[in-house]
């Protein structure tokens, strides 16, 4: 006989345990739950690169007190107040001042800006190119979409050749920079490229320029599907992904100068700097520090 009375299954303490095993996500302990669920919008790379990020961090069994993330604003510039360290959301291009305060006053700090192309390369350009000639010992990550996305699809500093936003209606004219060129240029110790879709060789290339003295500079080319990709035709995230894998070369150590992202062409990625004959800014600092303090002991 069936019974209309619906059968009570009593949980067992193993049971719990394999309930609570099913909520929980080994990367948990590392976001602010409480700020779920994200605003970024469907196939947004931003949630990718703070993936790589967390595992980077994960990886190297650092302390996490020791770890500050600094944002600008703009849809990347929420990944700092959605991960569970020390953050900073800081106003418009001045994120990289912000870190670099801090690293200065507490050496002992793992700062890392994480913020996107328009935010770090159009009214926080000055900043970049500065940091990177002081070799400033920081992590900068570049989440390039080639657009203003948060704030309306405007042209960037990086849109490029004859692409559309929504203030280049018929196409840009303007050159965009070279984004690895630059920071090469600028004096950075680290540089690298790579896309949403390699993330496994993002994390491992988080975690050595964590841990390079100097500036460090990983660009990450990321989709907007909604912004860029729905204005130049480009498909949803997955065919982003596919056109990332179809067109992606990796070339360590290539010249910078050659990676310049162009339309219908090939994208290089790798890591394309990595020196160690620049003494870093806080290096030259201890050293100031001893000069002044031997010349005072001496008087």
């Amino acid at each position: 006989m069936i019974s209309d009375t619906p059968e009570i299954t009593r949980i067992t303490p193993a049971m719990e345990t394999t309930q609570e095993l099913l909520e929980s996500h080994p990367l948990d302990r590392f976001l602010r739950g409480d700020r779920m669920p994200h605003i970024w919008c469907p196939g947004c790379g931003a949630g990718n690169v703070m993936a790589a990020y967390i595992n980077a961090i994960k990886n190297l069994e650092i302390e996490l007190n020791r770890h500050v993330v600094v944002s600008g604003i703009g849809c990347t510039g929420r990944i700092a107040g959605y991960i569970n360290l020390d953050s900073y959301h800081t106003t418009h291009g001045r994120a990289i001042p912000f870190a670099t305060g801090m690293k200065v006053a507490n050496p002992d700090l793992i700062v890392t800006v994480i913020s996107g192309d328009g935010d770090l390369f159009a009214i926080g350009g000055n900043h970049f190119l500065h940091a990177a000639r002081r070799n400033v010992n920081l992590l900068v990550i570049c989440v390039n979409n080639y657009i203003y996305g948060m704030t309306g699809g405007q042209l960037a500093p990086t849109t490029p050749l004859d692409n559309i936003t929504t203030t280049s209606p018929f196409g840009n004219y303007e050159h965009p920079f070279n984004l690895p060129y630059l920071a090469m240029a600028s004096g950075a110790a680290y540089v690298a490229r790579w896309t949403t879709i390699h993330l496994r060789r993002l994390t491992k290339s988080i975690e050595k320029a964590t841990m390079k003295p100097g500036f460090s500079f990983i660009e990450v080319l990321s989709p907007c599907p909604t912004g860029y990709g729905k204005l130049n035709k480009k498909g949803d995230a997955l065919d982003v992904a596919r056109f990332f894998q179809e067109k992606s070369v990796i070339k360590h150590g290539s010249n910078p100068f050659d990676a310049g992202v162009r339309e219908g062409k090939e994208i290089i990625l790798g890591e394309f700097i990595n020196r160690d004959d620049r003494p870093s800014f806080l290096e030259y600092q201890r050293r100031m520090e001893e000069r002044v303090v031997g010349k005072n002991a001496n008087k």
